[in-house]
């Protein structure tokens, strides 16, 4: 990649930024109380692109998390379905299933001080980790139609931010074997112990220009890390790099020139996406599903 791309804008929030890489997959803490208020077709899981985060001008606006919509609320508004939107912004695969493991951003910063969930608001409130609400709230709702689980990507710019080599070579290879023990965990939880047996789709990443193989060459490496968790706990695959190589072909694969990332004042983009982008994400689940469907 040319640059990092860390799901957190960490200067508009109190200066949450990654702290040093995990060698080692996290254990899963036990399950946490869920505050859900009605019955809920769809659970979204994941990092900020599934929060729907985007940079605002001041902390006081990050204080509605009803501000913020990502491809879960346009998944959810297509199918139908309410949703219960878990996601948090600098989650890593990690800190998904233990929150005292390293994170991006979510749970803690580089400091070890307060992270997202401890300054602003998610839209669905729960203690612990998120896997262990994502249990909990599947136990206690059977009848969810869809899951949805978008993460990964943190814990490659975790691996960029503090290797020496920025996470090429042996360091690429060991982040992307974390990642895959870690989405194993993950989908284990929500299989075996939530005992979920309907739809799941794994979300995988877009790379920011698809003419740069510095761009592309370690998130194609991240994407794969996750078909073999996937494909082991029949999850779904909703192909996010498919989708944003396509949307970005007229703008020979930029995907801010496409306009698919948000736009900065300064110049250049954000590194999340815009709302079009979050559609073309949406577009991917739900052609994954319609697949499984045979429709």
């Amino acid at each position: 990649m040319t640059a990092r791309w860390p799901l957190l804008a960490v200067a508009a929030l109190a200066g949450l930024v990654c702290s040093a890489c995990s060698g080692h997959a996290a254990a899963a803490p036990p399950v946490a109380a869920v505050q859900v208020a009605s019955e809920p077709g769809y659970l979204a899981l994941g990092d900020s692109i599934a929060f729907g985060y985007r940079p605002l001008p001041s902390f006081a606006a990050y204080r509605n998390p009803a501000d913020f919509t990502g491809y879960p609320e346009d998944v959810a508004r297509a199918l139908r379905l309410d949703l219960a939107n878990a996601a948090c912004p600098g989650e890593t695969t990690a800190s998904m299933i233990n929150p005292r493991a390293p994170s991006n951003g979510c749970e803690t910063n580089a400091r070890g001080g307060p992270g997202y969930r401890a300054i602003a608001p998610l839209h669905v409130p729960y203690r612990g980790s998120q896997l262990s609400y994502a249990v909990r709230y599947l136990q206690q709702h059977p009848d969810t139609r869809l899951v949805s689980i978008g993460i990964g990507a943190n814990d490659l710019f975790r691996c960029q931010d503090t290797t020496a080599d920025h996470c090429a070579g042996a360091e690429l290879s060991r982040t992307v074997a974390e990642v895959t023990r870690n989405l194993g965990t993950i989908l284990a939880a929500l299989r075996d112990q939530a005992h979920y047996r309907r739809t799941l789709v794994v979300v995988t990443y877009y790379a920011e220009n698809y003419g740069d193989p510095a761009s592309v060459t370690p998130i194609e490496a991240l994407n794969a890390a996750m078909t073999g968790p996937a494909a082991r706990y029949k999850a779904l695959l909703a192909d996010g790099f498919a989708a944003f190589r396509a949307a970005s072909a007229g703008a020979d694969g930029d995907t801010c020139a496409a306009g698919l990332r948000i736009k900065l004042p300064a110049g250049g983009c954000d590194l999340h996406p815009t709302a079009r982008g979050q559609q073309v994400l949406a577009h991917a689940v739900e052609a994954a599903v319609e697949q499984a469907l045979g429709r």
